[in-house]
């Protein structure tokens, strides 16, 4: 018979630095955050169009927002900065925000419009018809 002891592993009386973010998302989807702040975004399919609303009120859609699109890539970039003074006091405000978007495939590029209203940034993506049919692949059995 053979007496080997099987040590357990000693717990701390403190939590491991991990259980503290156990409630927390996967750092995969904080991604969009880093190198800015966060724009809410909300999508749809519908008549032929990709329709994309971002809340970006506060800003002056002329001066402060560009939008780029690059290998089927939509990025929109706003930067807020506010002035509010009173009774000889000033108070600034500043942020800047990123998010990007990919495009559903078939995304004409080239008709991409945007318009600003109410602090609401609305994005309209034609869609045209998939020119490359689906491919099947072939699976080979290994010998």
């Amino acid at each position: 018979m053979n007496n080997v002891a099987v040590q357990q592993p000693r717990r701390s009386a403190w939590p491991e630095v991990a259980d503290f973010f156990a409630g927390f998302p996967s750092w995969a989807n904080l991604r969009p955050m880093f190198g800015g702040h966060l724009i809410k975004v909300e999508d749809d399919i519908k008549d032929g169009k990709y329709e994309l609303q971002a809340e970006i009120p506060g800003v002056d859609p002329e001066k402060d927002v560009d939008i780029t699109v690059r290998d089927g890539v939509l990025t929109i970039k706003a930067e807020r900065s506010e002035k509010k003074e009173s009774n000889g006091r000033s108070e600034f405000s500043y942020g800047s925000f990123t998010r990007a978007v990919t495009l559903p495939a078939g995304a004409d590029e080239d008709g991409i419009k945007a318009s600003y209203d109410k602090g609401i940034l609305s994005v309209s993506v034609p869609l045209k018809e998939s020119e490359a049919p689906e491919k099947h692949i072939a699976v080979e059995a290994a010998n």
